[in-house]
């Protein structure tokens, strides 16, 4: 049998919650199981710490936790362990580079979003996702030696793919650039990318990186699965993030980290249902 796994790394939107951002009953009670039986859980998530923070709460999670793709590492209890904020360069070329593409701009900082826009299905889905309301603003000026993460917003897939070569051509160096779902494209600190968001996140729990399982469902979720022990994709993910990962499971409206962790985790404790 395969080495026990010890610790599940979990991302959020997409992959631990539904469609509409609700933590079901089913993976709660799942995840209660996995720690029951002896192995640690986390999550990491695109999301400010707003976001992740009641979702931690639910779960009752008191060990690290990771925002922003890994840039804020942080406890429930308010404790900052990481935080890795953008060089003020890559932030100020991209939001040159946006000024003249179709996209709205999200910056947070400071623990807030900023929005050029808070109207439209992905405002609306954001407020829940952050778990506050944007302040609307055009200039982001004063913000740029502090920003966590910046959010490109367009349903123009060709207009993201062309922004991220742009953003990627001009300071690749200075950021991790990826997209978290196929309308948001999101800039933030080279060492916030969920790889190495996930190494933070062992080392927090002293779990050797082939005792770890990471989940997820999305391309920002690639640097994770590639260097996680054990990997799972999840039933709605893209073919390009299937084919990284070791395992698949069902979609998140089909409760997808519950069934991974009763017929992938558990068993290789020698747990079954």
């Amino acid at each position: 049998m395969s080495q026990p796994i010890r610790l599940l790394v979990s991302d959020v939107d997409g992959t631990l919650v539904d469609k509409d951002k609700h933590l079901t009953a089913v993976t709660t009670d799942a995840v209660a199981r996995l720690v029951a039986a002896g192995v640690g859980f986390t999550i990491i998530s695109a999301r400010p710490r707003s976001g992740v923070q009641p979702l931690a709460d639910t779960l009752g999670i008191d060990a690290p936790i990771a925002a922003f793709n890994g840039g804020l590492i942080f406890r429930r209890d308010g404790t900052i362990e990481e935080h890795h904020v953008l060089p003020r360069e890559a932030v100020e070329q991209a939001l040159a580079l946006a000024a003249d593409e179709p996209v709205d701009i999200w910056v947070f900082a400071d623990d807030q979003w900023h929005a050029s826009a808070d109207q439209g299905v992905h405002a609306d889905h954001e407020r829940v996702a952050a778990n506050q309301e944007p302040m609307v603003t055009a200039d982001f000026t004063a913000l740029v030696e502090r920003v966590d993460k910046i959010t490109f917003v367009s349903d123009d897939p060709p207009v993201l793919a062309r922004l991220l070569e742009r953003c990627k051509a001009a300071f690749g160096g200075l950021a991790t650039i990826a997209q978290s779902q196929t309308y948001y494209l999101d800039v933030t600190a080279t060492a916030a990318n969920k790889g190495d968001g996930l190494i933070a996140l062992a080392n927090a729990f002293d779990v050797p990186i082939d005792a770890v399982a990471a989940i997820g469902d999305q391309f920002n979720d690639v640097p994770m699965l590639e260097r996680a022990g054990t990997s799972i994709a999840m039933g709605n993910a893209p073919d390009g993030v299937r084919a990284v990962a070791d395992y698949g499971t069902r979609a998140n409206d089909q409760d997808g980290v519950a069934f991974a962790i009763d017929a992938i985790i558990l068993p290789r404790k020698g747990i079954t249902e």
